[in-house]
């Protein structure tokens, strides 16, 4: 029997796991709303978002979030001189947990 691909995904926050298509819609729409807050960041040259995350939340796997606040895509390696949003992880947590 076919296993889904999120199956040994690694559970976030109060029982959801990674990939998952609701926290995407949510983390933009609430910082939009003003309801997240976020500092900004113009990356520089060979800096990824894993990287960044980890530097941050203390975990490269929470790349996504800086991606989807940042709205640029699910690939680690962004131009130098993109924009990211690096959104407060707790009230992240309040919207999609």
């Amino acid at each position: 029997m076919p296993v889904s691909r999120y199956e040994r995904a690694p559970i976030f926050g109060l029982g959801y796991r990674y990939g998952t298509s609701y926290a995407i819609p949510a983390i933009r729409e609430n910082i939009k709303n003003g309801n997240i807050k976020f500092d900004e960041i113009t990356l520089t040259e060979n800096t990824r978002l894993d990287i960044l995350a980890g530097q941050v939340y203390g975990d490269g796997r929470l790349y996504w979030v800086l991606a989807a606040a940042s709205n640029c895509g699910w690939t680690l390696q962004v131009p130098p001189g993109t924009l990211i949003r690096i959104p407060d992880l707790q009230s992240v947590l309040k919207y999609i947990g």
